[in-house]
C-alpha cells in the first residue's frame, strides 16, 4: 500500500463518518516512516480550520516535538487550499505530492479560488484596514523569541 494509498483511507473514514469533505493526508518523515495522518473533520469539530493537512500536522509536529517538519513529506488526497499551504510553508514541508487538484475541489463546491482572488487584489470578499496603532507596533519592536 502507498501512502497516498494511505491517504485516501483517511480521507474515506472522513466521508463514511460524515465528519469533513473528501480529504486525507499522511505524512512520512524521509526515511519512509510514518508520522502522522489525518482527514477533514471540518463539520464534526465546527471548525473551518480543521482540514486534514493541519491536523496532521499539529498531529506530527506533537509526536515528534516540533514545529519544524523539514524532514518530512506530505501526501495529499486534493492540492492544499491557501490556508493549508501556508500552513505547509510554515511548517517547512517541502515536498508535497496530491492527487487532485483546487480545480476539482471548485466543481465540487470549495472556494478557494475565491481566496486566491482575495490574495491577487480582490477586496470584495473581506475588507480589510490598515489602523496604523502605534501599541501594536510596539510588540513587533519589542519582541525577541523566537519567529513563529
Amino acid at each position: 500500500m502507498t501512502y497516498m494509498d494511505e491517504a485516501i483511507k483517511e480521507a474515506e473514514i472522513g466521508i463514511k463518518n460524515k465528519e469533513g469533505g473528501p480529504f486525507g493526508v499522511v505524512i512520512v518523515d524521509k526515511a519512509g516512516h510514518m508520522i502522522a495522518k489525518g482527514h477533514n473533520q471540518v463539520l464534526k469539530t465546527k471548525d473551518p480550520t480543521a482540514h486534514a493537512e493541519i491536523n496532521a500536522i499539529r498531529r506530527a509536529c506533537k509526536k515528534l516535538k516540533t514545529k519544524d517538519l523539514s524532514n518530512c513529506i506530505m501526501y495529499s488526497t486534493c492540492e492544499p487550499c491557501p490556508m493549508c499551504l501556508a500552513a505547509i510553508i510554515w511548517s517547512n514541508i517541502k515536498i508535497v505530492y496530491y492527487g487532485s487538484t483546487k480545480k476539482d475541489a471548485a466543481r465540487i463546491g470549495f472556494k478557494d479560488d475565491d481566496i486566491y482572488e482575495h490574495i491577487k487584489g480582490n477586496k470584495e470578499l473581506l475588507k480589510e484596514w490598515n489602523t496604523n496603532n502605534q501599541s501594536c507596533k510596539n510588540l513587533f519592536k519589542n519582541y525577541d523569541g523566537e519567529i513563529y
